[in-house]
């Protein structure tokens, strides 16, 4: 579960300026600020139902955007090129060949 929330989260972060106002404001209460369907619900005044629904829409219209853009993939891989050029800096000297080819790598992610 908290895989799925990390993700979510990261997904939001994303592409929370391509949803409504709403499906922002019920991600954010959701997921962020961790309130429940429940107390989403009665802040306004509609069903449990509806805030289930609408958060469940929300996050497959993320899934989907991810799915054509790919801008969580991308930061993943940057990520990793990131983790692994710290380590060859931190533990050993003779990898500035290596180093380079990553940070070209890198660069070929933005």
């Amino acid at each position: 579960m908290l895989e799925k929330t990390t993700r979510v989260n990261f997904l939001y972060d994303f592409y929370q300026t391509l949803l409504t106002e709403k499906q922002r404001v019920y991600m954010q209460l959701y997921y962020l600020d961790d309130l429940s369907l429940g107390e989403i619900a009665e802040e306004y005044g509609v069903s449990r139902q509806a805030v289930y629904d609408n958060v469940r829409r929300t996050e497959a219209m993320l899934e989907d955007y991810e799915e054509k853009l790919k801008l969580f993939s991308k930061f993943q891989k940057r990520m990793e090129i990131i983790d692994k050029l710290e380590q060859l800096v931190l533990g050993n000297d003779q990898a500035s060949e290596e180093v380079r080819m990553l940070m070209n790598a890198l660069k070929d992610h933005e």
